[in-house]
């Protein structure tokens, strides 16, 4: 097993983005982003209702972090840097593999943003974790999503989520 460790934290950076800790300081946009209807459509959570929600969110977030469980990254505008989405990889699994997932504040979709932080946390995922698979489970009717994990060679599994069977099941091996 490889040891995953993410102290200090893994700052990540491209040409037009930085990938950073979620903080506290935080809170009014990670609240923007969880109360948005067109994301939460797609996402099966809990939507927040308050600014406390949204401090316990990132509290949480960082928990698992601390434990080294999973990895999550404020995405920001490196000019400016503002907070535009997050992305994550999680469910850290014995045979080698993890999940990523992300969002995006709605505002700031379809200007290949996320494509540039997916690039650069598969690139982690691999080099850096040593990963050997990357699952990624995306609702059907979300073809910006499903647009993104393509552009990176994800193969769509034949099956669904037995959980959810509204989520297709994406693949990218080493």
């Amino acid at each position: 097993m490889v040891n995953r460790s993410f102290t200090p934290f893994p700052i990540l950076k491209t040409k037009k983005l930085t990938l950073r800790q979620l903080s506290t300081e935080d809170v009014q946009d990670v609240f923007t982003l969880r109360t948005d209807t067109e994301i939460n459509k797609y996402l099966d959570r809990q939507a927040s209702r308050t600014i406390e929600d949204a401090i316990n969110f990132i509290n949480k977030i960082n928990d698992t972090i601390k434990k080294n469980d999973s990895i999550y990254w404020a995405i920001t505008l490196t000019n400016s840097k503002k907070f535009v989405g997050t992305i994550c990889l999680f469910d850290f699994s014995k045979n080698n593999s993890c999940e990523i997932g992300y969002e995006l504040i709605t505002k700031f979709q379809g200007q290949g943003i996320m494509k540039e932080a997916v690039e650069i946390v598969i690139d982690y995922a691999f080099q850096t974790l040593k990963f050997e698979k990357i699952l990624a489970f995306t609702h059907y009717d979300n073809q910006n999503s499903t647009n993104v994990l393509l552009k990176f060679n994800f193969v769509k599994s034949l099956e669904t989520d037995k959980e959810n069977p509204t989520l297709n099941i994406f693949t990218l091996a080493q």
